[in-house]
C-alpha cells in the first residue's frame, strides 16, 4: 500500500503568467510551452521544498495571515500552490549569533510550538508529516505535507535525551553545525548522535558544515544526509556552499544537496540559480539533488530576480527544461530525490530495530 502511496495524484498549479505572483521575467527568454509543461509537471511532481524560516518569522511576527496573499511576508499558502510546492520542510534553526545553549533550547521549543500551531491553524492546507507515507498521503490529499526541522545540534550536550525529545514533538531533521561533538570531526557523542538518529530516522542536515565533518558525518550515518540549503562552491566560494568534496561524498552516501535561492549563495538572478543546480546535479548526480529555496521572511531579503517567492517555482523548472533535463531528472529534482532520503532513513531504522532485537552487533 506505501508504494501505491507513493504514485503521484494531479494536483492542479496555478500557471505563472502575465499578472501571476511571481512572475516577473527581466530577460523575458522563457518560452510559454516551458512554462505549460513545467505547471503539467509539477501538478504530478510538486516540489519538496528543504528550507523555509517562516516559523522563526511568525514567531517575531505573528500577525501574519498565511492563507490569503500577505504582502508581509514572502511566504504564503496561495503562492506556495502557485508554485506546485507539495511538502516544505520547515526550518527551526536560530541566528547563528544566538546565544547559551540553555536559550537556543528554549527558543528551539518556542518554535516548534509555532510551527504546530501553524499545522492547526491551517488544516486544510498544511498536514504535519512524520513519514513518508505522511509526505506521499498530504500531496495525494491536496496538502502541503510539513515536515519539522532542522533544529540546532548545539541543543544536545551530553544527553540523547534532547533528541529523543525532538522527536516525540514531530521533529525529523537535526543541523549538526555548530554544535561541539561535530566541530573538527566526530567526537564519541557525536558518533552516538548519529546512531541514535539513525534509529529514529531522523535526517542529518550538513547545512553549514565545514567539509571535513561533513564528509565524516555522511561516512558514519547509515541513513542518506541532506542538505537543506546550499550552492555550489565551485561556482561561488561562500563558506555556506557545499564543495564538490561533498558532493563526491553525498553521491556515495545516496544524500541530497538542496540548492538554495540565496543571492549570497547562489547569485540573483534565475539563471544563475539554475546554474547551481546543473552542477550539483553534474557532480552528485540527478539521484541526489533537490531544491531547498530558504523563503519565509518578511520583504528587504534580497532574492534572485524570477525567484522572489514560492510562486517562481515553475520558472525555474521551465529553465531546466530549456537547457535539456529530462523530465524524469525533474520529477527526481522536485520530489523524488526529498521522498526517497526520507524513506531509506526509515529502511534503516527498522533495520537497526531488527538488529537491537535479534541481539546481533
Amino acid at each position: 500500500m506505501a508504494d501505491l502511496q507513493d504514485e503521484p495524484h494531479a494536483n492542479p498549479v496555478t500557471p505563472v503568467g502575465p499578472g501571476s505572483l511571481g512572475a516577473e521575467d527581466p530577460t523575458g527568454t522563457l518560452l510559454p510551452g516551458a512554462l505549460d509543461r513545467a505547471a503539467a509537471l509539477l501538478s504530478v511532481h510538486p516540489v519538496a521544498d528543504g528550507c523555509n524560516t517562516l516559523v522563526r518569522t511568525l514567531r517575531e511576527s505573528p500577525y501574519h495571515d498565511i492563507e490569503t496573499s500577505d504582502t508581509g511576508v514572502d511566504t504564503d499558502i496561495p503562492r506556495l500552490r502557485a508554485g506546485g510546492v507539495g511538502a516544505q520542510f520547515w526550518s527551526l534553526l536560530m541566528p547563528r549569533e544566538a546565544g547559551t545553549t540553555d536559550q537556543v533550547v528554549s527558543d528551539t521549543l518556542e518554535q516548534i510550538d509555532v510551527a504546530l500551531a501553524l499545522m492547526r491553524r491551517y488544516p486544510d492546507s498544511l498536514r504535519l508529516a512524520l513519514t513518508a507515507d505522511d509526505l506521499a498521503d498530504a500531496r495525494n490529499r491536496g496538502r502541503i505535507a510539513s515536515l519539522l526541522g532542522p533544529v540546532p545540534g548545539r541543543t544536545l550536550t551530553d544527553s540523547l535525551g534532547a533528541l529523543r525529545a525532538f522527536h516525540a514533538l514531530g521533529v525529523r531533521i537535526l543541523a549538526p553545525a555548530g554544535a561541539p561533538w561535530a566541530a573538527e570531526g566526530l567526537t564519541a557523542f557525536g558518533h552516538e548522535v548519529v546512531k541514535e538518529m539513525n534509529r529514529l530516522a531522523m535526517l542529518l542536515d550538513l547545512r553549514g558544515c565545514p567539509p571535513a565533518p561533513a564528509c565524516q558525518l555522511a561516512a558514519a550515518s547509515k541513513a542518506p544526509v541532506i542538505i537543506s540549503h546550499t550552492g555550489a562552491a565551485a561556482l561561488n566560494p561562500h563558506p555556506d556552499n557545499v564543495t564538490d568534496e561533498v558532493l563526491l561524498a553525498l553521491r556515495a552516501a545516496n544524500g541530497l544537496a538542496m540548492v538554495s535561492f540565496d543571492t549570497a549563495l547562489t547569485g540573483d538572478s534565475l539563471h544563475a540559480v539554475a546554474d547551481h543546480v546543473d552542477h550539483v546535479r553534474a557532480v552528485a548526480g540527478p539521484h541526489c539533488v533537490g531544491l531547498g529555496a530558504g523563503f519565509g521572511a518578511e520583504p528587504g531579503t534580497p532574492r534572485p530576480a524570477g525567484l522572489t517567492d514560492p510562486s517562481g517555482y515553475p520558472r525555474l523548472i521551465a529553465e531546466l527544461l530549456e537547457r535539456g533535463w529530462p523530465e524524469t531528472d525533474l520529477a527526481l529534482l522536485t520530489w523524488g530525490n526529498a521522498q526517497r532520503v526520507v524513506r531509506d532513513a526509515e529502511f534503516t531504522a527498522r533495520a537497526a530495530q531488527h538488529r537491537r532485537a535479534s541481539g546481533a552487533a
